[in-house]
């Protein structure tokens, strides 16, 4: 049973789906996810029940309680081998608690933040989990310090890059832009408050960077679990003034860019690992920023910030995640080389740090050295 409660994880969990499948075409997965992971081979028992900020969730907590319920109920009734929780600690460390009254294996994959808050959990994951796969190099050594079977596997947006296509020109043309104009995409991403309060933003950059540009295009490539029909009107104008949309090429889009605009999040990572100059907003209520302030730690929202130590990608936050200081960052990637080598040298270092690693497979190794584990205690016990 796969766990995955937000656009990035559902991905996560498409990807090791499609690995196991490739490794063990017989084994039956279920889970929460969306449409990735049903096209993987997973039979989805709810759909994705997300939300983030404080404000957010109280708004979706209804939602958010029958998902539970389901997938508590699909653990009673199923009883699967393994249970992999991807991220969403809230939610998935309350369902370990079940797998774990019903002696089921726990992978956990996708650490919770806990080096930035809510320290604490780290002990509560160390008691429910099993094996732990981690995304970042620097978390190993924080859950091995405290006993926990960790291993450091990569990052899975790599994976989306296998067998792809990484010619600008021709992801150009297979998104239906013109080959040779340089393109600036804008991601808004996957939740519905972050395209609320992202979107219009976007939507100014664009028209700014038009004035400033003589020759240029703009895509904006919407998360596969979005609901297009609510933007309708906001596609249509924009569509109207000549920017490219399109549904779940988000990787494609990134490829086919020279510059990028990014809600922090997944897709700030996977831009810096294909080596596109961007620059990350991000916009919550006023509520969840004020107290998200009170109790997050450390300097930075953008990962390959947090890895770096530094600021390689600017961000703007809140108020600061204007048309205005965004259009002056992209100015500045597109027509300042030395600049532009400077951010490109920066990403480079990141790079560095995932190479040779393919998370999703190793993944699946460590699910099926689980799913051995419990056959072979369930042979013991017969014997």
């Amino acid at each position: 049973m796969i766990v995955a409660g937000e656009t990035s994880g559902e991905l996560y969990g498409a990807l090791l789906a499609a690995a196991l499948r490739e490794k063990r075409p017989d084994l039956d997965l279920i889970g929460i996810g969306g449409e990735r992971m049903r096209e993987a081979g997973v039979t989805l028992v709810a759909g994705i029940s997300s939300a983030f900020g404080f404000a957010e969730v109280i708004a979706s907590i209804r939602e958010l309680k029958r998902t539970f319920q389901k997938a508590v109920d699909a653990l009673n009734s199923r009883k699967p081998s393994v249970l992999v929780l991807i991220d969403y600690p809230d939610f998935n460390l309350k369902l370990a608690e079940k797998a774990r009254n019903l002696h089921i294996k726990v992978l956990y994959y996708v650490s919770p933040q806990v080096w930035v808050w809510r320290k604490n959990r780290i002990h509560t994951i160390a008691r429910l989990v099993d094996k732990m796969a981690v995304i970042l190099p620097f978390e190993e050594k924080i859950y091995r310090d405290i006993g926990v079977d960790c291993e450091f596997v990569g990052h899975p947006v790599l994976d989306e890059l296998k067998g792809m296509s990484l010619q600008k020109e021709d992801l150009k043309r297979e998104l239906g832009l013109r080959p040779g104009v340089p393109l600036i995409s804008l991601l808004p991403g996957s939740r519905t408050h972050e395209i609320n309060k992202l979107l219009p933003v976007m939507t100014e950059v664009i028209r700014e960077c038009r004035q400033e540009f003589k020759d240029i295009q703009f895509c904006i490539p919407f998360a596969p679990n979005t609901d297009m029909e609510k933007y309708r009107q906001e596609i249509s104008l924009l569509e109207q003034e000549g920017v490219r949309i399109n549904q779940g090429k988000a990787v494609k889009a990134l490829a086919a860019s020279d510059c990028a605009v990014v809600a922090s999040g997944t897709a700030s990572l996977q831009a810096v690992l294909l080596g596109i100059p961007l620059v990350v907003i991000y916009k919550v209520s006023s509520i969840s920023y004020w107290i998200g302030r009170m109790v997050l730690e450390g300097k930075y929202m953008t990962l390959a910030n947090i890895l770096s130590d530094r600021e390689i990608v600017r961000e703007f936050l809140q108020a600061d995640a204007s048309a205005a200081n965004v259009s002056k960052e992209l100015k500045r990637l597109m027509t300042d080389s030395r600049y532009r080598e400077n951010a490109l040298e920066a990403y480079s270092r990141v790079q560095e740090m995932f190479n040779g690693k393919k998370a999703s497979d190793r993944v699946s190794d460590m699910v099926l050295q689980l799913i051995g584990k419990v056959h072979n205690s369930s042979l013991i016990k017969e014997g």
